[in-house]
């Protein structure tokens, strides 16, 4: 396209499959709209990676994760480098992860008509609303993207977003490991550890099993049935149908690959067994140090324009209260700059907060500042 920036979003389903079937690719530049359909393209749609790995156009979406995921699949790359507006946005001031409408709302004044949300965008053809509502997703990216570029340069915090631009045109972080999807099974930490070994196998198998026959995963087995299998470890077809929920190609067919998947399970050397990746309880006592955390977040939230949540959620304070900081978001980057190192500076002692004339004031507990000699916005 030549273009220094193309606003880029899809249409897909996902229903009825594993893998996100992509229906629509709709790109903009300043000057012109295209929507592509991908159904009748097929295979052909591979040439896009060129354009999406072309470092020299900035590719705009919002809210980027599910595109990216779906593109990748589709062409084999993923857009580089990004520029996710919902990210952007937050860090203006907008709230945490505000909607495509409510943000061109909220920058433009423009109201979309969302009647075609939940439509099929597998079904040809495509009507003119449809094809009017797929251009509107990508027309105002744009400008978007121009006038939220300006604002955080202007500020000094577009270098803010560069981690967690790259972070999202990873394909590492599209990939799926079959064998740490046990840890995302309901009640997963409720079994003991050989159990849980068995879990580790039977959800690799459905996993896998699931790709290779595209279908979601819990069409082949629930959590709940996996769960179990894992406590019962069935060794036979009797024992697989047994176990309710397990429909019948799971119990007859393809008993001998789940069969299989139990006896890897209950094969794993004691020393090998898996653990339950059990949370710390947090203390009583650290639940007031967060809030004191909290309350400094919302006033540095407010000094530098941005949603608080941006900064930590509340169980992330908590988890950084009790000092659990390794790769913790405010432990690094632009978060450490703004106020992690402040907070972990009245964790340790070595600040204090209090309320003078109304304000919350943080300072060095050697400092000793003159009456009014302070930086610190009330709250």
């Amino acid at each position: 396209m030549g273009a220094p920036a193309v606003a880029i979003d899809t249409e897909f389903m996902r229903e009825k499959t594993y893998f996100a079937r992509l229906c629509l690719v709709q790109m903009a530049t300043t000057e012109a709209v295209y929507v592509i359909d991908a159904i009748a393209l097929g295979e052909k749609i591979a040439p896009l990676a060129a354009l999406l790995s072309d470092e020299r156009t900035v590719k705009v979406l919002h809210a980027a994760s599910q595109d990216v995921e779906v593109l990748l699949r589709a062409t084999g790359a993923t857009p580089a480098p990004i520029f996710d507006t919902q990210v952007a946005a937050t860090l203006a001031g907008s709230p945490t992860q505000i909607g495509y409408a409510n943000l061109v709302k909220e920058m433009l004044g423009v109201e979309l008509d969302k009647a075609d949300t939940f439509t099929d965008w597998s079904v040809r053809p495509l009507s003119s609303a449809q094809l009017a509502y797929a251009e509107a997703d990508v027309v105002h990216l744009a400008r978007i993207y121009t006038m939220l570029k300006e604002r955080l340069e202007a500020e000094g915090r577009l270098v803010w977003l560069a981690e967690d631009f790259a972070r999202l045109s990873d394909p590492d972080t599209y990939r799926v490991d079959p064998r740490s999807q046990y840890l995302r099974v309901k009640r997963a930490s409720s079994l003991d550890r050989r159990s849980l070994a068995v879990l580790r196998e039977v959800a690799a198998w459905r996993e896998e099993e699931a790709q290779r026959r595209d279908i979601p995963r819990r069409w082949l087995v629930s959590d709940e049935s996996l769960i179990e299998i894992a406590r019962r470890r069935p060794k036979d077809t009797a024992g697989l149908a047994a176990i309710r929920g397990v429909n019948d190609r799971v119990a007859g067919r393809d008993s001998a690959g789940l069969v299989a998947a139990i006896v890897a399970g209950e094969a794993v050397p004691e020393e090998d067994l898996p653990r339950p990746p059990k949370r710390t309880r947090i203390p009583q006592d650290v639940h007031p140090i967060a809030d004191v955390l909290q309350a400094v977040c919302r006033v540095r939230a407010r000094e530098h324009g941005v949603a608080a949540t941006m900064f930590a959620t509340r169980d992330e304070l908590e988890r950084f209260a009790a000092g659990e900081r390794d790769g913790h978001p405010l432990a690094s980057g632009w978060r450490w700059t703004l106020v992690g190192e402040e907070l972990a500076a009245i964790c340790d002692g070595s600040r204090s907060v209090t309320v003078e004339e109304g304000k919350l004031v943080v300072r060095d507990l050697d400092a000793h500042p003159q009456r009014g000699e302070r930086s610190d916005a009330g709250v």
